[in-house]
């Protein structure tokens, strides 16, 4: 490594200078004796200052030392220096300026501009050695380069001026400061301000056989295992495969080159510009320099996978990379087919082009995620881009879609404009999951998804987490890596795609913003300067910071009064599940909390149903005129669930909403039925409600022929369901389903066939009601849906041929794996292992859990975490399943337990799935001993996992609170039912 030197050229210090000048002059004897006295002075104090210099200067080195928590120091130059080098700074000042590493954000004094970085990969070994030459630009002085490094072994550091004044930059001392996964550089000059600087790092690492960062993953082809190797960078893990400053901010360009077996092939985010191939058998791929973009969306793979490809109108290659196997067999035509018309939709809609050359989907085995949305190379588990048509269902076919419609619209919205930090991390995600509906449907209009599943899979699912009092805002702060998990949940995707699904103008925000960064107040106002040219002046930031920066929603409460003017009193409030703690802290959940409401009001009768009205709800408590509101009419609010609140009536309006369902459920409109359904059983959940409204108002189900409000009652059943699976009065409960559920079982019958083609091609809500009706039936024990379910399975066995439709199997394989022995349990595990189509495994899998024989739980439990039969992201998909069986809770309860460590060892850097894993698990926990064991894991696990945990105990509290408020009110109810 090259060093700068402040010594003269010729290498003659000072002192040999000063020595020869002194030889040259003629002296006497007593003059010379004189000077030789002064001369052994000088020497003798010049010793003496150089050894205290010395000693201080060691001393500050320690001093430095300590303060950075150095692990790994590695010094260039060992010479010691005088007052230029680092002084130990006072603790606690100046602690940002003087020791920068400290700070959990990187110190914004330098700003990336080009990384070049060449890797080398080795997969025999699975390891990867690379040199980065990353261009930097001075924005504030600084003797310190401070950048991410992460399990990284960095070899070599050289940094150099620019270009006017060549050279290497004299190096004081580097070393790792883990705790904030930082490597520091500390220079003996100030780096200065709009001058550009280039530094080198040579580096080697592990691919490891984890998740995120560069790890490795397998598949078995023709009985041999091969491997490949693929990178997940989101959120902060770039810094495991280079030296790089990983904040979304710091955008650069980047040219990547890998040097691999010839045996393999290699992707990156742009395409392939020279390819060289040496004489031992390696080749080097040379990638296209990128545009600016994020650490976390550079990607790259080695692999030796094949492809199928198309091109665009525009001429954008997409090609879709996954196993031999699957290729061969069209599994990734869909996802190919599909992707190629939404790139074209997005270009339209948007009215922005897509910015590269070509865009690459892989299929990969092991993947944390669904997908990763990497600009040009995105990354998929497999099972959410390769469809067989001929065994999967269409729940899948529909997911599947849902997923590449989301991963393309990131191209767009988080690789060309991306989230400054990532409290902002909902505007990528809010419009992505806005727009997997309305690409879905630009794709199959006549599935109408964006008015039909978005109430029940966004609206309905991300309620449920945001009405507890662990919720958090759409946007919160993050100060730290740690703290990143807590912002990629469902409210970042799904609440905050309620609440931007209201704003329409966002092209102006993509083309201000394209190849940079933005936050939510760069939205807001963009969108006020859309309404200002409408002539509307609505101060969108306002409105909007109530939806956006204040947790939870509101539930609002309408109530008639007596009086003859035909008023209602509209009030708001703070929905929780948990009452009684908001009744305990008002201070944080009343006074603090209020929103402005645009609440959309019908009147009705049992013929006519009013246009709606809209009433901007602000304060408290307000007093509203309805002028058609009359004795016999009903108020219906928030129509069609498009605002992001609950709503509560007083007693006689539900008596009169639950008469009209009976009547003639369909002047009341299908969204309308599922949002009241939803609402009035969460409502009683809260305790707003007698426990016996909702069972009442399920009672108009056997007249209802549309999917929605059926998919509505069934999730909110299914909640019920594992609170009181485990309880003696369970059957009065199951009993009282399936009388609502046998009339409508009975008409609509099993599938006798199932074509996805059909079903791409028209309304699909057909095939759903039957399947959830069917579901429903063989999960709460009627006798006809179980007998068809064994008889299906019997005949798959004894003639090998699999005649079940895919619509349904997963209902089959569970029911059949439930009722029947061991035997058929083992032909399930069999099946799993010998079938190649991806959506059948998964399904397979699954119904493995649902056996009432605590032996081969535990057993499943086992093999799939002790062993590599069942792909990493799966097993905690098995763990959760085991939990949801009644016979299991208790064995995966326990199993998390024992398991904790090597779970998180595993997971816990994973966005969602220590979440996931932790919710899954203990949901459905219901006793007091079950919430004390909970409890005291969190005591003896302090700090992991911190807001899952949370919010684990507060849900097991309120399942706890239910059974001791609520459960002999509910059952007494239900028990006189059926003679009322």
């Amino acid at each position: 490594m090259g060093t700068e030197d402040d010594s003269p050229r010729n290498g003659r210090r000072l002192s040999d200078q000063w020595a020869d000048s002194v030889a040259v002059r003629p002296r006497t004897t007593e003059r010379r004796i004189t000077v030789h006295k002064r001369m052994v002075l000088g020497f003798a104090v010049s010793v003496l200052t150089l050894i205290l210099l010395t000693v201080i200067a060691v001393l500050l080195s320690f001093k430095f030392e300590d303060c950075s928590g150095e692990i790994t120091p590695r010094a260039p130059n060992t010479s010691t220096t005088k007052s230029n080098q680092s002084r130990d700074p006072q603790v606690n000042q100046r602690d940002e300026e003087v020791q920068p590493w400290r700070q959990s954000r990187l110190p914004g004094s330098l700003r990336p501009r080009h990384y070049d970085l060449r890797l080398s990969v080795y997969m025999d070994n699975f390891t990867f050695s690379g040199e980065v030459h990353i261009e930097f630009e001075c924005v504030n002085s600084s003797k310190f380069i401070v950048l991410h490094v992460d399990g990284l072994h960095v070899e070599k550091v050289a940094v150099y001026w620019d270009s006017k004044k060549p050279g290497a930059l004299r190096l004081h001392r580097q070393f790792h400061y883990p705790s904030n996964q930082l490597y520091v550089i500390a220079l003996y000059r100030e780096l200065k301000p709009l001058r550009t600087y280039k530094m080198n790092i040579t580096f080697e690492a592990q691919i490891e056989n984890e998740l995120l960062g560069f790890f490795r993953s397998a598949y078995v082809l023709h009985g041999e295992r091969r491997f490949l190797a693929v990178t997940q960078f989101s959120p902060t893990h770039a810094r495991k495969a280079f030296p790089c400053f990983d904040e979304p901010i710091y955008k650069a360009t980047f040219k990547v080159s890998l040097k691999h077996e010839s045996a393999y092939v290699s992707l990156s985010n742009m395409p392939v510009e020279m390819s060289v191939l040496d004489e031992d058998g390696w080749v080097t791929n040379y990638f296209s320099r990128t545009p600016r973009m994020s650490t976390y969306y550079l990607a790259w793979a080695v692999c030796n996978f094949t492809y199928k490809e198309t091109f665009t109108k525009s001429g954008v290659l997409i090609r879709l990379y996954a196993r031999p196997n699957a290729i061969s067999r069209g599994s990734g035509d869909y996802a190919l087919n599909i992707t190629k018309k939404l790139l074209q939709f997005y270009e339209d809609y948007f009215k922005v082009k897509y910015s590269l050359p070509k865009l690459d989907l892989l299929a990969v085995p092991k993947h944390p995620y669904a997908a990763m949305e990497n600009w040009g190379l995105s990354v998929f588990v497999e099972q959410k881009v390769l469809l067989d048509p001929k065994v999967s269902s269409f729940s899948y076919l529909m997911e599947l879609t849902m997923v590449v419609v989301h991963e393309i619209c990131h191209q767009w919205f988080g690789d060309l404009v991306t989230p400054a930090w990532w409290e902002d991390v909902w505007l990528k995600e809010g419009f992505a999951h806005f727009f997997e509906y309305m690409g879905t449907d630009f794709l199959f209009p006549k599935w109408n998804m964006e008015k039909q599943r978005f109430l029940t899979d966004v609206l309905h699912e991300v309620m449920l987490l945001d009405g507890l009092a662990s919720s958090h805002p759409i946007s919160q702060e993050v100060y730290q890596a740690a703290d990143i998990d807590r912002v990629f949940d469902w409210i970042a995707y799904k609440k905050a795609m309620r609440v931007l699904s209201s704003l329409p103008w966002f092209q102006d925000y993509l083309r201000t913003h394209m190849y940079g960064n933005a936050g939510r107040d760069d939205l807001w106002n963009k969108f006020s300067e859309a309404m200002q040219k409408e002539g509307k002046h609505i101060n969108i930031k306002e409105v909007m910071d109530g939806w956006t920066l204040q947790m939870g929603y509101p539930v609002v409460t309408i109530s008639r009064n007596e009086s003859l003017d035909h008023s209602v009193t509209i009030s708001q409030e703070h929905f929780l599940y948990h009452a009684d703690a908001k009744r305990a802290d008002m201070k944080l959940f009343n006074t603090s909390f209020q929103w402005q409401i645009p609440l959309t009001l019908s009147v009705g009768n049992s013929t006519h149903v009013s246009s709606e009205s809209v009433i901007w709800v602000s304060d408290r408590s307000e007093l509203h005129r309805i002028s058609l509101l009359g004795e016999g009419t009903w108020l219906l609010g928030n129509i069609n669930q498009t605002g992001y609140f609950r709503v509560n009536y007083d007693l006689q309006n539900w008596k009169l909403l639950l008469e009209q369902l009976m009547r003639n459920p369909e002047i009341i409109s299908v969204g309308n039925r599922a949002g009241l359904i939803d609402d009035v059983f969460n409502l009683a959940r809260a305790g707003y409600l007698p426990q016996n409204i909702p069972m009442e108002i399920i009672c108009y189900l056997p007249q209802e022929r549309e999917f929605l409000p059926w998919h509505a009652a069934s999730r909110c059943l299914y909640q019920l369901d594992k609170l009181l699976d485990r309880t003696d009065e369970y059957s009065v409960f199951s009993d009282y389903v399936l009388k609502q559920v046998a009339s409508v079982y009975h008409r609509l019958g099993w599938p006798t066939s199932f074509s996805n083609s059909s079903i791409m091609h028209g309304a699909y809500q057909t095939q759903e009601l039957q399947r959830e009706v069917i579901m429903l039936a063989c999960s709460f024990g009627n006798k006809h849906c179980h007998r068809q379910a064994v008889s299906l399975i019997s005949d798959w066995i004894s003639s090998n041929k699999n005649r079940i439709p895919p619509n349904v199997r997963d209902i089959v394989y569970c029911t059949g794996v439930s009722l029947m022995d061991e035997d058929v349990w083992e032909f399930i595990w069999m099946k799993f292992h010998s079938t190649t189509a991806i959506s059948e495994k998964k399904v397979l899998l699954e119904a493995l859990t649902c056996s009432d024989n605590t032996f081969l739980l535990n057993r499943l439990l086992n093999l799939s975490l002790g062993t590599d039969l069942v792909p990493d992201q799966d097993v905690i998909d098995i763990i959760i399943h085991v939990g949801r069986n009644p016979h299991g809770r208790p064995l995966a309860w326990r199993y998390f337990r024992e398991k904790w460590e090597i779970l998180n060892a595993r997971y816990g850097e994973a966005l969602f799935m220590n979440s996931k894993l932790i919710s899954g698990v203990t949901e459905f926990l219901n006793t007091e001993s079950e919430l004390s064991e909970l409890k005291e894991f969190i005591q003896d696990n302090e700090g992991e996992a911190s807001s899952a945990l949370a919010r684990a105990v507060e849900i097991v509290e309120a399942n706890v609170r239910w059974h001791c408020h609520y459960r002999q009110q509910f059952f007494q109810w239900l028990r006189k039912r059926p003679s009322s």
